[in-house]
């Protein structure tokens, strides 16, 4: 298996050049797309209007890479967390959420990850590598074979920094927004991210429809490079610059995300800060009640602040909302998952 490929990393264009390579004709990748995505069979064998030669020939040269539920925990509120076994001796963890407009569910990028963000539980957990597309597409495969309904809605915003492992997921992207595959359009789609500055200027030179996160969580570079080492590298005025650039490129609104801590961040003056910052761009700001994690430094600010923060940036021009928080009975809750192994499930 080691030497095979893995079907789920080609999209569809990239399926019929194989299949041509295979001395097949092109449109069989199309039948081989629906199986995989719309009829989310698990074995080549299942292919039925595929010849008996082809089906041994798929066998031989690739692996369909089924990922196996190690551990499944449902919250009190619905909100379901997935350890999968990636199939190397690793494991990632996934989230389904419920909401009134569809299921949602958070995918990982990366085993481990290295941004290093304080208030994060996969900090200080060793990086593995970056999961593949085939990997980060079997995600949300697995989940829907598991529920046997349709996902609605992805967000990047699992294990891992997304624009550090870039490539692959701009080739996940085009798996899961192909309209003969999985079918989610990328107004469904968001991808989170620390700040990596040349990544954002990328990112908005692809035009896609999705929606981009700037993880911001402070308002001066003291503060945020406490909270975030990223910042060490590319300070709020060089991602602030980008955040324009990607705005004036794509004309969309960018979701700026800023978990909120006791004592830390959460004060009027920073709500102040933010307003100045964010004033006059196309955004959206979403405030995170901050989770408690293991040996973690942060504690949640109180339910007051938290409001008055929010009043504050509506009443001066910012658009902002709280996130509801779920899945944090399970440790499923936003910066709570971690990357685990086989033999520490």
């Amino acid at each position: 298996m080691i030497n095979m490929k893995n079907i789920k990393e080609y999209n569809l264009e990239d399926l019929k050049e194989e299949l041509i390579s295979l001395g097949e004709k092109k449109y069989r990748a199309e039948q081989i797309f629906k199986w995989l995505y719309v009829d989310k069979v698990k074995e080549f064998d299942e292919m039925t209007n595929l010849s008996l030669e082809l089906r041994e020939k798929l066998k031989k040269e690739y692996t369909m890479c089924n990922f196996k539920i190690l551990k499944k925990q449902e919250s009190a509120d619905g909100t379901k967390k997935y350890l999968f076994d990636v199939l190397d001796g690793n494991a990632i963890e996934t989230v389904l959420m419920q909401y009134h407009h569809g299921k949602t569910i958070c995918v990982s990028s990366q085993i481990g990850c290295k941004m290093g963000c304080k208030f994060c539980a996969s900090t200080g957990i060793q990086f593995v590598r970056s999961l593949t597309s085939g990997e980060i597409v079997e995600q949300i495969l697995a989940v829907e074979q598991d529920i046997g309904d349709k996902i609605s809605n992805i967000v990047f915003m699992g294990i891992g920094e997304p624009f550090d492992n870039y490539d692959n997921v701009m080739q996940a992207i085009k798996i899961i927004n192909n309209q003969k595959g999985l079918n989610i359009g990328a107004r469904h789609i968001s991808i989170s991210t620390s700040g990596l500055v040349p990544m954002i200027y990328k990112f908005a030179d692809e035009e896609l429809q999705c929606t981009l996160s700037i993880s911001l969580h402070a308002t001066t570079d003291e503060k945020r490079s406490s909270m975030m080492p990223i910042n060490n590298r590319y300070n709020i005025k060089e991602l602030m610059e980008s955040c324009k650039y990607y705005i004036s490129k794509t004309n969309k609104r960018i979701s700026f995300e800023y978990a909120l801590a006791k004592d830390n961040n959460d004060n009027l003056d920073d709500a102040k800060q933010l307003v100045k910052l964010l004033k006059g761009m196309l955004c959206h700001v979403n405030l995170i009640p901050i989770n408690k994690i293991e040996n973690g430094k942060y504690t949640k600010s109180s339910n007051e602040n938290i409001i008055r923060f929010r009043d504050y940036l509506n009443e001066n021009g910012i658009v902002a909302t709280i996130r509801r928080e779920l899945g944090s009975d399970i440790d499923a809750a936003c910066g709570q998952l971690r990357r685990k192994n086989l033999n520490k499930k």
